[in-house]
């Protein structure tokens, strides 16, 4: 029987993706279907994928399939004709990145969840079968431009930090699941407003516009593919682009570069910048934003006491590790803004 898992260590392939010359293309894609059998489903999948040489991080689940891939240009079509033999997935809309050097996965991973996107909602009523009505870039800039129109973003804190549209409003939370109720909370004086939803390739914004319709609002829109897909439109048809600064991807590049502005900042000294890293303090790994001086000035850590841990022997490292769970160590500055950046600067001093 075929392994249906990888046998080589992440390192190592991690290695051999960055020394392959092989060109790739990113690409990403979903759709909400019912799927009777998610592991037959998950292990078809992993058999057709892995003799195409696709890398990527794909959750299958009841409702639907959720996934993002790095697929070798000279397989691409090949790739897609089988993807879209697969009859939910026929035609499926697949999102090109936008910035892409072809190194943004080094290993296979299908995973089955619970959900494609957890929401935390519990609702037996609850139905994706209603959702907001699709805008696509054009109508989006139409819909925009309008003062009755409210535009919200569906994505994680740092993800907003680095680049949104114009007069987006921020939910300031750490995870979609927290997010949902917040927005509907956030939104209720507003409801028979026009209210656009948008994310990163659309998966999230879809749920979230069937989650408001299910909470009685009545004009609810979300953009088609997401950030990648309005941003591939705009270069296609030449129209204005109201994104500024990065877009925040979930895979090896950390964000694709949409406009040159940058509006966020270094989280150690405060200067301009958009560059997401992890802290290479294996204890710590946080995901925060930092500039080139202070990388050089910390050697990619995040503060002065990670940079002393990487400095002691390998035995200390690994008794300073043992049962650490970094879990989501995501540098917050939605919920505690002036506390943590505050106390990380004081720190790093």
């Amino acid at each position: 029987m075929a392994l249906l898992h990888n046998r080589i260590s992440r390192r190592e392939l991690k290695e051999r993706i960055l020394n392959d010359p092989t060109p790739r293309t990113t690409i990403s894609f979903y759709s909400y279907f019912k799927i009777e059998d998610p592991h037959v489903f998950r292990n078809m999948l992993y058999h057709t994928f892995r003799d195409m040489e696709i890398f990527g991080r794909i959750y299958v689940a009841h409702e639907g399939i959720n996934a993002q891939a790095s697929v070798p240009v000279q397989n691409f079509e090949v790739f897609k004709k089988k993807l879209f033999s697969i009859e939910p997935l026929n035609a499926v809309r697949l999102n090109i990145a936008v910035d892409d050097n072809g190194k943004s996965f080094y290993v296979l991973d299908i995973k089955v969840r619970k959900n494609i996107v957890v929401d935390g909602i519990a609702d037996p009523s609850f139905d994706m079968a209603n959702k907001g009505r699709y805008v696509n870039a054009e109508e989006f800039n139409q819909l925009t431009s309008k003062p009755d129109t409210i535009v919200i973003d569906v994505r994680n804190h740092y993800e907003y930090e680095v680049g949104h549209f114009e007069n987006a409003i921020e939910v300031p939370s750490d995870t979609f699941r927290e997010q949902l109720p917040m927005v509907a909370d956030m939104m209720k004086e507003n409801k028979d407003k026009n209210i656009i939803m948008y994310c990163t390739g659309g998966i999230r914004c879809e749920k979230a516009s069937a989650y408001m319709l299910h909470q009685g609002f009545k004009n609810v829109f979300h953009l088609e593919g997401g950030i990648i897909h309005y941003c591939n439109q705009v270069k296609e048809k030449g129209i204005e682009n109201k994104f500024q600064g990065k877009n925040f991807v979930f895979d090896q590049r950390l964000g694709e570069r949409i406009t040159g502005e940058i509006i966020a900042q270094c989280h150690q000294c405060g200067k301009p910048a958009d560059t997401h890293v992890n802290c290479i303090n294996d204890a710590c790994h946080l995901l925060f934003i930092q500039c080139d001086e202070c990388k050089e000035k910390y050697e990619g850590c995040c503060s002065g006491a990670c940079q002393a841990v990487i400095h002691l022997p390998e035995e200390e490292q690994k008794k300073i590790r043992t049962g650490v769970d970094k879990g989501r160590n995501v540098f917050n500055k939605s919920k505690a803004r002036l506390q943590k950046l505050t106390g990380l600067k004081k720190e790093n001093k």
